[in-house]
């Protein structure tokens, strides 16, 4: 059976310092870009506060916008561990506040994010051009992290309504 197609879909660029959020509309076949922007806890605020701060701004924007889904990308594990971890948590923190409102959550690889918008080895300003490009956007979607976010919520979209098999909920 065909999953539904969210009408509302929230991308997460997940981070401890920075962490992306995109909100896009589907309407017919083409998209619109209700918000973005990046939630950014103080530097030198502990970490278990960064994850809080990080909920309760995310919980406010589930409670304004109504998505039906959340996007993440899945999480790459370098040679840091230390970094993925914290990265992780900040990740698990969006997955938390999206299922306290009984919003479904969806993973996908960075490269099919990429792949979805353009290329799977697009740059940080490739991605933006590009998400510029998709939504109709004036002005490059900044910075970066909310780019990222919103190509995560196009991924989503894109999978849903082609029919591909590379969703992943969570």
């Amino acid at each position: 059976m065909k999953e539904k197609i969210p009408e509302i879909i929230i991308g997460i660029d997940p981070g401890t310092r920075v962490t992306g959020y995109g909100i896009i509309r589907l309407r017919g076949s083409s998209y619109v870009a209700l918000d973005y922007g990046c939630i950014i806890p103080p530097v030198k605020a502990k970490l278990s506060d960064r994850y809080l701060i990080i909920f309760n701004a995310l919980e406010s924007i589930l409670e304004r916008y109504k998505p039906e889904a959340l996007v993440v990308e899945s999480q790459y594990v370098g040679k840091n561990v230390k970094s993925a971890l914290t990265l992780g948590q900040a990740r698990g923190t969006a997955i938390i506040a999206a299922k306290c409102k009984g919003i479904a959550v969806y993973e996908y690889s960075p490269t099919s994010v990429k792949k979805a918008v353009g290329s799977g080895r697009a740059s940080k300003v490739q991605v933006q051009e590009l998400v510029k490009m998709l939504l109709g956007l004036q002005v490059l979607p900044e910075p970066a992290d909310a780019a990222d976010a919103l190509a995560v919520a196009l991924c989503h979209s894109n999978t849903v309504r082609y029919g591909s098999s590379i969703d992943r909920e969570i």
